[in-house]
């Protein structure tokens, strides 16, 4: 890296009502192999980073590339990581609405955002949802790993799909999912034998589509994520098939920083499409050595 420094936002991502969310590092594109890339969430004191590419070539609506990294590595996707780019872009642009066309790997996708009572709002396109049944030895893995136990498991458990696969399990109250303390080396060694990105444990939504969730993810490097916005979208395409058309996911409780994804679900062509977003507020900037 560079002996200037780079220059290094903060952004807190999905915040409960201006508070707590998810700090993430947001930097423009920069000549970084992949190794110092990995190295930038550790070093900035946040669980992912994004690196931001403007493309010109679309003034009136730009054009974005987003390349997300943990400490683990480059993932595909990171939807907390796209709340905070897009709030990046638009405190840069000075306007009331932001909107941009973003391309990530393998997907091109719009996402906006909007100052609502002086609170920045961004919201983007998740991209078609698979869901299926888990197998009976993917619940035999990751459960003890995790656990939940029968007694606490609720129905519906699914392997949903973005672009990475993730389990999305329900347990019946948020008392059983605030005490779960799983075994992370466990946790780990299920979800790479299984090719799992994490998993989402969440509580049954209330009648109004109140949840709370957990998101474990030691495979990537991310033993909890303070907010996952993909595996968010993920459940309200599985909540919308029960009529549930809008949620909102408290998340981050258990580490200090409370957390509000919200979900949207409007019926496709082929199926639910799903916009998700939160509150994102960029709180500082810093220079890595």
């Amino acid at each position: 890296m560079s002996g200037r420094g780079l220059p290094v936002a903060i952004v807190r991502a999905c915040l409960r009502e201006g508070d707590g969310g998810s700090p993430t590092a947001v930097l423009d594109e920069a000549p970084l192999t992949d190794d110092e890339r990995r190295r930038v969430p550790g070093v900035a004191g946040t669980s992912h980073a994004v690196f931001v590419d403007v493309h010109d070539d679309h003034p009136g609506e730009p054009v974005v590339s987003l390349r997300f990294f943990t400490s683990a590595g480059e993932l595909p996707a990171c939807g907390h990581g796209t709340v905070a780019a897009l709030a990046f872009l638009a405190e840069r642009a000075r306007g009331e609405v932001y909107r941009a066309t973003l391309r990530t790997t393998g997907r091109v996708f719009t996402g906006r955002a909007i100052w609502e009572r002086g609170a920045l709002h961004a919201d983007f396109e998740s991209g078609p949802v698979d869901l299926r049944e888990p197998t009976a030895s993917e619940r035999e893995f990751v459960l003890p790993a995790l656990g939940v136990t029968a007694d606490t498991l609720a129905p519906g458990m699914r392997v949903a799909s973005v672009g990475r696969s993730r389990m999305l399990i329900p347990v019946d109250s948020r008392s059983v999912l605030a005490a779960l303390a799983p075994d992370f080396e466990r946790l780990r060694a299920a979800c790479d034998r299984l090719g799992l990105l994490g998993c989402y444990v969440h509580s049954l939504p209330t009648p109004e589509g109140r949840v709370a969730a957990r998101m474990f993810a030691p495979s990537i490097g991310v033993p909890e994520d303070v907010a996952n916005a993909n595996s968010t979208a993920c459940l309200a395409a599985h909540l919308a098939d029960r009529g549930i058309t809008t949620v909102a996911v408290d998340m981050g409780d258990a580490l200090g920083s409370p957390a509000t994804i919200t979900a949207i679900a409007r019926q496709g062509p082929t199926g639910p499409l799903i916009h998700v977003g939160g509150q994102a507020a960029v709180t500082h900037s810093v220079r890595l050595p």
